[in-house]
């Protein structure tokens, strides 16, 4: 039964890092799409040929990466939090079976700097997905 449990919580972890790196990736993917649409609507918008649908589109693709990158950083709190719970269970197992000697604890440690990590990469790419266009629109 300790074995189904085992692999049920590595199924599980292993899910998790799946679902978080579909977040970054589409999250990094997204803001850097928004950058180049909106820095060139921005352009457009700041031009003599500007119409006034450009600055409609640099804001609903505003309020878009913030809802995106969002929606991003909760998904990854919520992993991380699911990751802990997980991996606390499984080092319970570990010292029930007198096995936690093999499993290095300052790895969850490590998992958490790597969130943070993940998280301050989309916070640093939706904001200069949001500003930089802001700044060449009306700087």
């Amino acid at each position: 039964m300790i074995d189904k449990v085992h692999q049920h919580i590595m199924n599980d972890l292993q899910q998790s890092s799946r679902t978080d790196t579909i977040f970054v990736v589409t999250a990094v993917i997204f803001n850097l799409i928004v950058l180049a649409i909106n820095s060139s609507v921005a352009s457009t918008a700041a031009s003599e040929k500007a119409s006034s649908s450009d600055d409609f589109v640099l804001i609903a693709f505003i309020i878009m990466a913030i809802i995106v990158n969002s929606i991003s950083i909760v998904a990854l709190y919520a992993g991380k939090n699911a990751r802990n719970k997980l991996l606390q269970g499984l080092l319970s197992m570990y010292r029930d079976n007198e096995v936690d000697k093999y499993y290095d604890f300052s790895l969850l440690t490590d998992y958490s700097k790597r969130y943070f990590l993940f998280t301050a990469i989309v916070l640093c790419l939706a904001i200069t997905s949001v500003v930089v266009p802001l700044v060449i629109r009306f700087l």
